[in-house]
């Protein structure tokens, strides 16, 4: 097993000092080739110490604005990093993932400088951080800034696994009571939320090693079961069992686990259906 598969299990200090040596040795080669970026490398990778100071700047220059400034979105990414040190090694599981489940990524540097599926989803676990510290009118600027940049739209109070892979990213709503499990892929346009008016309790619980595929919309205070694979397209509104595949509108079970883990297969077909 190499470095970047035990990052996508653990994401310890180690394996974030593993990714960064990848992602510097690749800037490099990237520099020798492109002259036109090495300045934005010099900036996002050459001058920055490691993986967590690299990101903390890469994020905050993603967000900054007129109101916001990059500088103060860096203070409170870094002290979010500082207080929970488990975020950032989540981040580093988030990106070991996509190297391991995305075949457009050929290297570890392209995600981590330009996957906005990335960037939303650390910038999200910033912003829970900043929710459970009781600082929520903050937490929800940020869940504004990020679905206005990244058009990905993640309530702060949602909590949210390590190893979680976001597809492309564009258009991915998650409610205020959803909860997402560890070593989970969610593909664009899909979304997590309720089924009206009601408060409370209101949005899916999507557990450790499901797929969530392209456009799927889970709707209501449901479970999607461990390792399970929702198709694309599809509208589920009741329960989905551990290693069941749902598809159709409304969503049924038209088959069962294929593969271990869905999330790590990213396989999107469904099983052929007789007659």
């Amino acid at each position: 097993m190499n470095d970047i598969e035990l990052a996508a299990g653990r994401g310890t200090s180690s394996d974030q000092a593993a990714l960064w040596a990848r992602i510097r040795s690749e800037a490099l080669e990237i520099s020798a080739r492109e002259v036109g970026l090495r300045g934005f490398l010099e900036t996002s990778v050459f001058q920055n110490e490691g993986f967590a100071e690299a990101l903390v700047k890469l994020l905050a220059r993603k967000l900054g604005d007129v109101f916001m400034s990059a500088d103060r979105l860096g203070a409170l990414a870094r002290g979010a990093f500082a207080d929970d040190p488990a975020i950032l090694d989540a981040a580093a599981a988030d990106l070991a993932a996509i190297t391991t489940r995305d075949p457009a990524a050929q290297n570890i540097s392209t995600p981590f400088l330009y996957y906005k599926g990335f960037h939303a989803l650390e910038w999200h676990r910033v912003g829970n951080f900043l929710w459970r510290q009781g600082r929520r009118e903050i937490a929800h600027f940020l869940q504004s800034r990020v679905s206005e940049v990244f058009a990905v739209d993640i309530h702060p109070a949602v909590p949210i696994g390590r190893g979680v892979f976001i597809d492309h990213g564009t258009g991915v709503v998650v409610g205020e009571t959803s909860v997402i499990g560890n070593d989970v892929s969610i593909l664009q346009e899909v979304t997590l939320g309720g089924t009206g008016k009601e408060r409370g309790d209101r949005h899916p619980k999507v557990r450790d090693g499901v797929l969530l595929s392209a456009g799927a919309k889970v709707l209501g205070n449901i479970e999607i079961g461990r390792n399970a694979k929702v198709g694309a397209g599809s509208v589920v509104l009741t329960d989905v069992p551990p290693c069941a595949t749902v598809a159709g509108v409304p969503a049924r079970i038209v088959g069962w686990c294929r593969e271990t883990t869905p999330a790590h297969a990213m396989d999107q077909s469904l099983p052929e259906r007789d007659g």
